[in-house]
């Protein structure tokens, strides 16, 4: 195996893209052809109408996302798409299959790195790779977790390319957000047109919470009859507080502080009007440094002191696990088909993007000579921060990211400049296509379950390839068709 995993063949953006709609000859897909039907009998008044009705209530709910740095306000609404994404039955159950196996690997090597390092003995992830990543916590090392669960949650980014080819972009582990915007646009699409749901046969997503809490249920460490499961939150100012409410809600659980909550002889206790009650699942919004401030961050006031020792004792379960992260971040992303392959002996069912990982001199020459076409990120940057999209940026973008490659190539990974998938979408002109990516929740606990669908993101502007929330984009809902 050698150390730099380089492209041979990519669909980049000077392939057409795939339209999730239409074909190349512009003739409706089968799977859209009832929705097709139903658009031609709709006025372009009643459509901007329920558009308008969406916003409205979108707002009054406060389904809104904060934005850290934004000089116009902390608090933004998500823009929301009336053109539903969907995808037919046969093409979900490749994308299930697909995931529940990389998501399977991904917690078999969380398993085995804090364990017995079997896939660093057979040569298969350099070990710095692993022991020098700012994901990798000491701490968590021989740490016996609840059925070996690490990432109980997992939102894993895909995208189409080519003829319409799936791709894992990436994977999310820690703390991976979106899933009440999904619950929220199907319940939007049912409320704003119910006769669309009587004339297509979607799967239903709405037992997602139900779905969450037994799986969180189901890792107590405690073998308990009843356990007392928590959703933690950093608080009010948090850019997913709304989702952290929104699912401490529906799960019909408490949403609570580390303030809420203390250690005693290596038990966890929340405090109540009748008491100290224990905890025993904590499925946490917050990130690995702030959860404990005697072993992490001393300096947080977010998490619980103590926390630590109740974890290492096996007295708390926490979702997602400490020390997850190392196995969602970018520099390890291009070994997962090689993990399913060492823990499944199985080929991988969904593609990585073809990466060259920058460390390597070889690959980051050619990353170099090949800038303004590629897509450099950083391997610990998110939410569409700390990237390079080459076709997209200007002279002087292209050069400064340069420096920074040359400076500390093992920062980054480069890809191809993929021409994702386009679908349908109101803009300001009317409907144009727009570039579209797909995140389905994979649950993990005493079995790897998902809900049929996710959250798409749509990259509003024209031509763009960003579809973050944060960097201008909106959201669709996701249509599994059961036929």
């Amino acid at each position: 195996m050698t150390e730099s995993i380089q492209p041979e063949k990519s669909h980049t953006m000077a392939t057409p893209a795939f339209d999730e709609m239409y074909t190349a000859k512009g003739e409706v897909r089968p799977h859209y052809q009832e929705y097709e039907r139903w658009l031609k009998t709709q006025s372009d008044e009643r459509i901007a109408n329920k558009r308008a009705e969406a916003d409205l209530i979108f707002r009054r709910v406060g389904i809104t996302f904060a934005v850290y740095g934004d000089d116009a306000g902390t608090e933004r609404l998500i823009p929301f798409d009336t053109i539903p994404r969907i995808i037919p039955a046969k093409e979900w159950k490749i994308l299930e299959a697909g995931l529940r196996q990389r998501v399977t690997a991904l917690n078999m090597f969380l398993t085995d790195i804090y364990h017995e390092q079997k896939i660093i003995k057979a040569k298969i992830i350099p070990p710095e790779q692993i022991f020098q990543n700012d994901q990798y916590r000491i701490e968590m090392q021989g740490v016996k977790v609840a059925g070996d669960i690490y990432a109980h949650v997992a939102g894993v980014d895909v995208v189409r390319a080519g003829e319409g080819e799936f791709y894992v972009l990436e994977d999310n582990l820690r703390v991976p957000s979106g899933v009440s915007y999904m619950l929220e646009n199907r319940k939007m699409m049912m409320r704003l047109f119910p006769e669309l749901f009587a004339r297509n046969r979607v799967a239903p997503v709405e037992h997602y919470p139900d779905n969450l809490l037994e799986n969180l249920r189901s890792v107590t460490p405690n073998n308990s009859d009843d356990p007392k499961v928590v959703v933690l939150t950093p608080g009010m100012y948090n850019s997913a507080y709304f989702e952290h409410a929104f699912l401490a809600q529906q799960m019909g659980i408490e949403l609570v502080e580390g303030k809420d909550m203390f250690v005693e002889e290596e038990v966890l206790y929340m405090r109540t009007t009748n008491g100290p009650q224990r905890v025993d699942v904590i499925y946490r919004r917050l990130d690995d440094d702030f959860l404990d401030p005697l072993s992490f961050r001393a300096d947080s006031q977010l998490g619980v002191p103590g926390l630590l020792s109740v974890y290492r004792a096996g007295n708390v379960t926490l979702a997602n696990a400490i020390g997850t992260g190392v196995a969602d971040d970018k520099s390890i992303y291009p070994y997962v088909p090689d993990m399913i392959r060492f823990y499944l002996d199985e080929e991988p069912i969904i593609a990585n993007v073809p990466t060259w990982k920058c460390r390597d001199p070889e690959a980051l020459k050619e990353v170099l000579s090949r800038l303004p076409e590629l897509v450099v990120k950083e391997v610990h940057g998110a939410g569409g921060y700390g990237m390079l999209v080459g076709p997209a940026a200007t002279k002087a973008e292209i050069e400064d990211f340069r420096k920074k490659l040359i400076a500390d190539p093992a920062k980054f990974i480069a890809q191809p400049t993929l021409a994702l998938s386009t679908c349908p979408t109101y803009v300001e002109s009317g409907i144009a296509p727009r570039h579209i990516d797909l995140r389905p929740f994979v649950l993990s606990g005493s079995k790897v379950s998902m809900i049929p669908g996710g959250l798409s993101r749509v990259a509003l502007r024209e031509g763009s390839l960003v579809v973050n929330s944060s960097q201008g984009g909106g959201t669709k809902d996701t249509w599994v068709l059961e036929r």
